[in-house]
């Protein structure tokens, strides 16, 4: 059939391109110039449509004879929103993209969202489908993708027939950008991390929620959420997963949670004053500080979700970054295991 995808050179998306490829379908990409990565669909047989998900022509120019639409564009944030883009892209482009798939009679549209338009507290209990929302002390991308969420269902109030996932944190090949996870992992293996944070995160790999977001696309209920969760690791966790991979000495010193803070806001101000994005600020802390159980009972039972263990996960993308030349050094290591 004929699908149209946004986002298809992120993480997820360039998964998804290669799985629907795989199944048989035409495949049609918007591409924003800026963001679009070339490397990502080099030698896919797509076809590209330039645009942006704030340009509502360009979208109909994607959709327009699609049979499926899924959503994946958006930008993550751990510096709020100072120039108000963060909002525009996952807010008024899910809702644009969501419009341009009811005016152009696509049958199914998947809006692929994040276990972040979901309030993480309290921590101890497990989180599901049924949890708040963020509120106005939440983080600004956590407070866009429920926004965003919002804005799909207004559109799905109008007729059109749409289901919403939801992942939680991905790791795994094909992270050609690479994503802040994946950098996080370049930098475990090339031993640029100084110590570790605190918390911990659910790690999901990008082939398993790949899968379930095109079981989402045909078995999932109209309006519906579906987590798609992994396995819980705390940070210290992940970085001994990671060293058991890569045979690279990972940090085990956990910094002290009020030392991380301020470090964290010394140096966001920092990285404002020389105009360089920050890699660790508050908003960083707080997502490494949500639900440390995902109940994604409901992908399961409907959409067959299944997650592999994490370690295989991280084994894979670290093969995968030391195939594409990120990581030479470890190429050796890795030369009987080129990942799919």
């Amino acid at each position: 059939m004929q699908v149209a995808v946004t986002g298809g050179c992120g993480h997820i998306g360039a998964t998804l391109v290669r799985d629907l490829i795989a199944r048989g379908d035409r495949v049609r990409v918007l591409a924003h110039p800026t963001t679009h990565t070339p490397a990502a669909l080099a030698g896919l047989d797509v076809e590209v449509v330039p645009g942006d998900v704030l340009d509502p022509d360009s979208l109909r120019a994607a959709f327009r004879g699609a049979e499926l639409a899924f959503h994946l564009a958006g930008l993550i944030s751990i510096d709020g929103d100072r120039q108000g883009l963060v909002r525009r892209v996952n807010v008024d482009g899910a809702r644009n993209a969501a419009l341009a798939s009811l005016e152009t009679g696509v049958r199914r549209h998947v809006h692929v969202s994040s276990v972040h338009a979901f309030d993480h507290h309290p921590v101890d209990r497990p989180l599901d489908e049924t949890r708040g929302r963020p509120g106005p002390a939440h983080p600004t991308y956590d407070r866009t993708k429920a926004a965003g969420e919002d804005a799909v269902r207004e559109v799905i109030a109008r007729g059109l027939d749409a289901v919403i996932v939801n992942p939680s944190g991905v790791i795994g090949p094909r992270d050609f950008a690479p994503s802040r996870v994946g950098q996080m992992l370049l930098q475990l293996a090339r031993r640029r991390m100084p110590a570790a944070s605190h918390g911990g995160f659910d790690w999901v790999d990008v082939r398993d929620v790949s899968r379930s977001v095109m079981a989402a696309a045909e078995r999932g209920r109209t309006g519906a959420n579906y987590l798609l969760n992994g396995t819980y690791r705390t940070v210290v966790e992940f970085f001994e997963l990671v060293e058991r991979v890569t045979e690279v000495k990972t940090p085990r010193w956990v910094v002290p949670l009020a030392v991380e803070q301020a470090a964290a806001t010394a140096f966001t101000l920092w990285s404002r004053a020389v105009g360089t994005r920050p890699h660790f600020t508050r908003e960083a802390i707080h997502a490494l500080h949500g639900s440390r159980t995902i109940n994604g009972e409901r992908a399961a039972n409907e959409l067959g979700h299944r997650a592999r263990p994490t370690e295989d996960s991280l084994r894979d993308a670290i093969a995968w970054f030391a195939h594409t030349g990120h990581l030479p050094a470890l190429r050796g290591r890795f030369a009987q295991e080129i990942p799919s």
